[in-house]
């Protein structure tokens, strides 16, 4: 009997450690969900027959959700059976690759990492850089089906596909050269392209050239190597991945669309395109104006995400000072400035920032301000709870010992070794400024009524719910991704930062 109970522990530690296995169970399950959803949607109750177009991209998806689901038992199987997974079973992988044409990001990303037996953070990276390129491309492309397109269209297309095949090449080159025990030298090369290719908003690529360019240190800096095991279990970890992906894209698209989106189709009055539903020209509809929806959910993902961040970065950076001095300093400092903190913290801060709205006016500079000063509390409280806690180690003392000064010992030793739990607060706090700023679009108190902003779009589409859901139904959608997304990178990066799960 205690042999029976050790083997199922060793086989169940088996399948617990396999990245690939863990990333196919979520995948599979991940999209047959959305292959549900758009088997839900394929059917018009109105007129009661089927939308060819969706139910053509529902077959495709069941299609590959079933082969996904067969590469997830085949992965089982070879784990308990041979304690690695075949190369027979690997090579289903070139197979769920062609499910990219189909936009299943689920599979894809599985695929790439089925494919490739050992994986470091670098061709991840790669990989992912890759992803975001294809489907900015393919976002910009449908642009083709409209009435009339940006006149930097051609040209911004062209740039985009020929960062694409950079991109392609750098993967490539990335791909044969892992396995090798440093890359770095023979890669550094690709480092100087890679970060300027971020032009294109395209963030992986400056994070795969950063990392590149820090492993030629690695050898001479002690840190390097907590940063780099940092650096893979994140990439190892397929939610946090995706999250950062879809983060990426609608930054990539926001900065991309100033090319090749025409801003005067999500803004301006079109008397002849009332209502209309999804096509080819108009992918999600157009508005009571004859707008673009698709237009302004991409236009207004700029807003979002600037809007997110700065009322983000703000208060991360005034209360970190805040809280970092009181952790410090103590006594009448720390009294001074928490006591004050414990004020603002004690008027709720969606209040605050209708009262801060309602006296200087509806705008976007009046809404990051309402939403920073509101979160400065609770920033200022976790980092005082980090500098005291950093404060008692020993390198604090020999600094001290060395003669460094207050500021010294504080800003150069004490607050970096303090910033995990600061960074993951951030990008879960982002989520919840994606929220509040629609909030208050949608309640009228946020970005100005004509601009293309989520909770601007969601509130003019919630008068349609029962004649055209699509209004409402779409922006509320890319508000959770974005939400979820921001909330799935905060709890990858509180375990990649967790020393206990080191």
């Amino acid at each position: 009997m205690s042999k029976r109970r050790f083997a199922r522990h060793e086989d169940g530690h088996k399948l617990k450690t396999s990245t690939e296995y863990n990333q196919a169970v979520f995948t599979w399950i991940s999209s047959l969900v959305v292959t549900l959803i758009l088997l839900f949607n394929s059917f018009s109750y109105d007129s009661r027959s089927l939308k060819p177009l969706v139910f053509t991209v529902c077959m495709l998806y069941a299609f590959f959700t079933l082969l996904q689901a067969v590469v997830t038992v085949m992965v089982r199987t070879d784990l308990l059976r041979y304690g690695a997974i075949r190369r027979r079973t690997r090579a289903l992988g070139y197979i769920q690759l062609l499910s990219i044409a189909t936009g299943n990001i689920f599979i894809v990303t599985a695929a790439f990492g089925l494919v490739k037996k050992q994986k470091t953070a670098e061709y991840t990276l790669a990989v992912y850089m890759l992803l975001t390129q294809l489907f900015v491309i393919a976002v910009s492309a449908l642009n083709m089906f409209k009435p009339y397109v940006a006149d930097a269209f051609p040209a911004a297309m062209l740039i985009l596909c020929a960062v694409a095949l950079f991109d392609l090449a750098a993967l490539l080159i990335i791909a044969k050269a892992v396995g090798k025990n440093d890359i770095a030298p023979g890669l550094v090369w690709l480092a100087v392209p890679l970060i300027l290719t971020t032009i294109t908003g395209n963030l992986f690529s400056l994070l795969l050239g950063i990392i590149l360019l820090a492993k030629l240190r690695s050898r001479n800096d002690p840190a390097a190597p907590k940063w780099e095991d940092i650096a893979e279990r994140i990439t190892q970890n397929s939610a946090p991945m995706l999250g950062l992906l879809f983060i990426v894209f609608l930054f990539s698209i926001s900065i991309c669309s100033i090319f090749t989106f025409d801003y005067s189709m999500a803004v301006e009055n079109n008397y002849s395109a009332i209502l209309q539903p999804p096509s080819l020209a108009y992918p999600l509809g157009t508005d009571n104006f004859g707008r673009d929806l698709f237009a302004r959910i991409i236009f207004g993902a700029r807003i979002s995400l600037v809007v997110g961040t700065i009322s983000t970065l703000i208060p991360f950076l005034a209360g970190g000072i805040l809280g970092a001095v009181s952790g410090y300093y103590g006594r009448h400092s720390d009294n001074i400035i928490m006591r004050t903190l414990d004020i603002l913290y004690s008027i709720p801060g969606i209040l605050l920032a209708i009262a801060i709205i309602a006296a200087f006016g509806a705008s976007t500079v009046n809404l990051i301000v309402a939403l920073s000063i509101g979160a400065i509390p609770t920033y200022a409280r976790t980092m005082r709870a980090s500098v005291m806690m950093v404060s008692t180690y020993e390198f604090v003392d020999a600094a001290r010992a060395l003669g460094s000064g207050n500021l010294s010992i504080l800003f150069k030793h004490i607050v970096p070794n303090s910033m995990a739990p600061m960074i993951v607060k951030a990008t879960l706090t982002i989520g919840s400024a994606v929220i509040a700023t629609s909030s208050l679009s949608y309640l009228g108190l946020g970005v100005e009524p004509h601009i293309p902003e989520w909770g601007n779009i969601l509130k003019l589409g919630s008068t349609y719910l029962e004649t055209n859901s699509y209004l409402a139904v779409y922006p509320g959608l890319a508000i959770i991704a974005l939400v979820l997304s921001f909330n799935f990178l905060g709890d990858g990066l509180r375990d990649a930062l967790d020393p206990k799960m080191a």
